[in-house]
């Protein structure tokens, strides 16, 4: 699903993006909520990917939760769905709590039998400039009101040089937990990375639209020697363009043997894993799901190994990352029912989804004079 880039970017991609979410978000409805959600799971699983987290950031009322939700269930993917802010949110009040509240009081209704988790997407204490800092009482209310209803956190810190000290701040104030999720970390500084070990902390990378931004290189081989559990993130198909899993897995693997100017530092194996368990491992779910073992759920893809791209096949990590696409996704099962099969999705309809997402786009911007 969609996530947002952190604070205080500094880039013109940022700043367009920035810009937009901000001129398209006050006009939203509740039903564009459901569209954009419809369309990016149904993108995610027609590409081989069985869990989305649902960032959901534009949240304007409790209806607007609700269709995030709904969009969630009707598609069928494992997902994690966390409640923040809207768009203009003031940095001086707390997100909807009450709406949190009311949701955590009755989400078994939601959670499409448990496929559907809820969190918070937390702002933190905001951006290092002072106009973008969240004050304490608001930021810490938010983060006590997770916690007693035991809900996990994700957060985006320490994404690109004007956050740095973001994830140092956090840990001196001890608001790091175990299991919060940090979002990008890419100027983490050893101590910080210390710190998030020590705590229990874990990261999401979402290498295309940190380098599409210009946020920096992920520290993946560090984090990992570090022993901090790493998923990977296509973030928002604004900026990398689509939901390809294998593509960010192929330049995770080149990222890091860039760096160490060696064709072997990161394996395929290694890499393929950071998109199975170790994404399961950030998410918190690995116990559930990210590898096929007894006991665990049927989350599983199945890719055709006749195509032109991929059909002299021979390691199978090392083609899934280096090679495969997403139209070489044959079947994708959660929770052992079939979404797709012979390369199509066969409860959703593509045709009806894509002009009705259109369609919401084309009223949203007319509503907003964009």
């Amino acid at each position: 699903m969609e996530q947002p880039v952190p604070l205080a970017v500094g880039r013109q991609a940022g700043d367009r993006l920035f810009r937009l979410t901000a001129g398209l978000g006050a006009h939203y409805q509740a039903s564009d909520i459901y569209q954009g959600t419809r369309l990016a799971a149904a993108e995610a699983l027609n590409s081989g990917i069985t869990f989305a987290h649902s960032w959901c950031h534009n949240i304007r009322a409790p209806e607007y939760a609700d269709a995030d939700i709904r969009a969630l269930r009707e598609a069928g993917i494992r997902a994690r769905f966390s409640h923040g802010t809207r768009q203009g949110h003031p940095n001086k009040e707390t997100l909807d709590l009450a709406n949190l509240e009311r949701l955590a009081k009755d989400w078994k209704s939601h959670s499409n039998d448990g496929l559907i988790s809820l969190g918070m997407a937390w702002r933190g204490q905001g951006g290092n400039n002072p106009a973008a800092a969240v004050p304490e009482d608001v930021y810490k209310k938010e983060l006590e009101t997770a916690r007693r209803l035991g809900l996990p956190v994700t957060v985006h810190a320490s994404g690109s040089r004007p956050a740095t000290g973001q994830v140092e701040r956090l840990a001196k104030a001890g608001l790091l937990d175990k299991g919060m999720q940090i979002v990008h970390g890419i100027v983490l500084t050893p101590d910080e990375i210390k710190a998030m070990k020590a705590a229990g902390a874990v990261v999401s990378l979402s290498p295309y639209s940190e380098l599409r931004i210009g946020f920096g290189i992920p520290q993946t081989f560090t984090l990992l020697e570090a022993g901090i559990p790493v998923g990977l993130s296509i973030d928002t198909t604004v900026l990398s363009g689509n939901a390809d899993m294998f593509a960010i897995m192929k330049v995770i693997q080149n990222l890091e043997n860039a760096k160490a100017e060696s064709e072997f530092k990161f394996s395929a194996r290694r890499t393929l894993e950071l998109a199975t368990i170790g994404g399961a491992r950030s998410m918190g779910i690995d116990t559930k799901v990210g590898s096929i073992k007894a006991g665990k759920r049927a989350d599983i893809i199945m890719v055709d190994t006749r195509d032109f791209n991929i059909g002299v096949f021979t390691d199978p990590a090392h083609m899934l990352v280096t090679a495969a696409q997403p139209s070489n996704v044959d079947t994708v099962m959660v929770d052992g029912r079939i979404l797709k099969r012979r390369g199509r999705l066969v409860h959703m309809p593509r045709a009806d989804i894509v002009a009705e997402s259109r369609a919401a786009l084309a009223d949203l911007r007319k509503r907003a004079n964009m």
